[in-house]
């Protein structure tokens, strides 16, 4: 169902979060009967959204599940929504199709897509992509997992305009027609698991980013990650590796500390030093030669490429820096949200570290955070639901300086209790924010607006 075929068509939008009620604005400027559908209260979804319903006349269906769902067009779900929802189901059985939010902006934009997933470092290199196009005077959105839904930018995108992609796992598991120009995988770790259950799972959701690829477009992956990589086999696109580790054939690599470019024909193109770079980590190196790979085959020469990278400031919470207290640094790293970015981050700062973590651990094994405090990690402070979870395999390794406080505020209190000059205090939670915060925003911003209290 493209952008002319919507007008008049009933169509069940569910789960009211952000990408949700973008579909619900989106679909009925286009003239669909839609309808908005959320198991939670209105207040909870948002009063705002609750009045522009009301106004508009738009059908909403809060606190309950629709019934008969024969009588739909089309059902778009939301990321956060699992597809295996029983109405769903039922859907389906009636012969109606179910999308997501990313399939239905994919269907109704003009624009070329580039589409950027992986466990961590997606919003690092979409950002990153995002100002190398903007360098070369591409006309461009930034869109997706970023916290831009796409849709709401799919009406007035045109056919010149590239729509840079952050995409989860989540997104990725609903798509049908979605084509990517070029598409990224930039690692593949244990997240999620609770929703996709098995990495097999994972991976299979994270490779729809290139279903629908041919030979006429590009995946980028990482190589030094031989279970991402893996992935590439099933690809029908023109594969593009990059590597920190190893010299390739083609694709991204470095050559004595600098990043270059073998493209097809098997030239070498520069791009910059890693010492240019202002992101710190080795993850950072991968990030940023994920994000030359990319841009480099989606046609932007290497000068734009090198220039915008080495002008890049890095994204908030992500080892974001929040200032300096009595001689203890702050870093706010709220995305990590797994146990991986949390140990990238752990490595990026090295040592003399006060770490906190804690929040909805999505199922994980939390023995890798543990085997990677020794050395780095000074005190453990914990919060959250599954705060006693990490405590534990911390506790099997030897590792007890650990200490658990009831909400970020008394967190940071703490840590700048235990820190002395010199050390760096860390968030950096390994868990998701929701048992806590409505997202990883909200609890980044939280810990440095207590870490501003302390300023004062």
């Amino acid at each position: 169902m493209m952008r002319d075929e919507v007008k008049g068509k009933k169509i069940l939008v569910v789960g009211m979060g952000k990408s949700g009620k973008a579909a619900v604005q989106e679909l009925h400027k286009l003239g669909a009967q839609v309808v908005a559908q959320d198991v939670r209260t209105v207040d909870v979804v948002d009063p705002k959204f609750a009045k522009y319903l009301e106004k508009e006349g738009v059908p909403a269906l809060f606190e309950c599940n629709p019934d008969n769902m024969g009588e739909y067009d089309l059902v778009v779900i939301s990321p956060g929504v699992s597809p295996d929802l029983s109405f769903l189901q039922e859907a389906r059985l009636s012969g109606v199709e179910v999308i997501g939010e990313l399939e239905l902006a994919y269907r109704l934009s003009k624009g070329t897509f580039i589409a950027i997933t992986g466990t961590n470092g997606k919003t690092t290199t979409t950002t990153l992509v995002g100002k190398i196009f903007e360098k070369a005077r591409r006309k461009t959105a930034v869109v997706g997992n970023i916290g831009v839904a796409v849709v709401s930018k799919a009406l007035e995108s045109t056919e010149d305009e590239w729509m840079v992609t952050e995409a989860s796992s989540f997104q990725l598991e609903t798509v049908k027609e979605f084509h990517a120009k070029v598409s990224a995988i930039l690692n593949l770790t244990p997240d999620h698991l609770n929703r996709h259950k098995t990495m097999e799972a994972y991976g299979a959701a994270k490779a729809q980013v290139f279903r629908n690829q041919d030979e006429n477009d590009y995946l980028v992956i990482n190589y030094d990650d031989k279970t991402c990589f893996a992935l590439a086999e099933k690809c029908k696109a023109t594969v593009v590796p990059f590597s920190r580790k190893e010299e390739l054939k083609m694709g991204a690599f470095l050559q004595d500390d600098e990043m270059v470019i073998r493209d097809e024909n098997g030239i070498v193109r520069p791009i910059c030093s890693i010492h240019d770079l202002k992101i710190i980590g080795d993850h950072n190196v991968e990030n940023a030669l994920s994000a030359a790979a990319i841009s480099f085959f989606a046609g932007v020469d290497p000068e734009s490429i090198r220039e915008a990278i080495v002008e890049f400031p890095g994204v908030e919470h992500r080892i974001e820096y929040c200032g300096l207290v009595d001689g203890v640094k702050f870093y706010n790293d709220s995305k990590g949200t797994n146990v991986d970015a949390a140990v990238i981050a752990l490595k990026a700062l090295k040592e003399n570290i006060v770490l906190i973590a804690g929040g909805d651990g999505k199922a994980q094994d939390f023995t890798e955070l543990a085997e990677n405090l020794q050395g780095r990690v000074k005190a453990l402070v914990l919060l959250g639901r599954d705060a006693n979870q990490i405590e534990a395999c911390a506790r099997k390794v030897g590792f007890d300086a650990i200490y658990n406080e009831k909400d970020m505020n008394a967190c940071v209190k703490k840590c700048m209790e235990l820190a002395e000059e010199g050390d760096k205090v860390l968030l950096s939670p390994a868990c998701a924010s929701w048992d806590m915060y409505d997202n990883y925003e909200q609890r980044g911003d939280h810990f440095k607006a207590c870490v501003q209290q302390l300023l004062r």
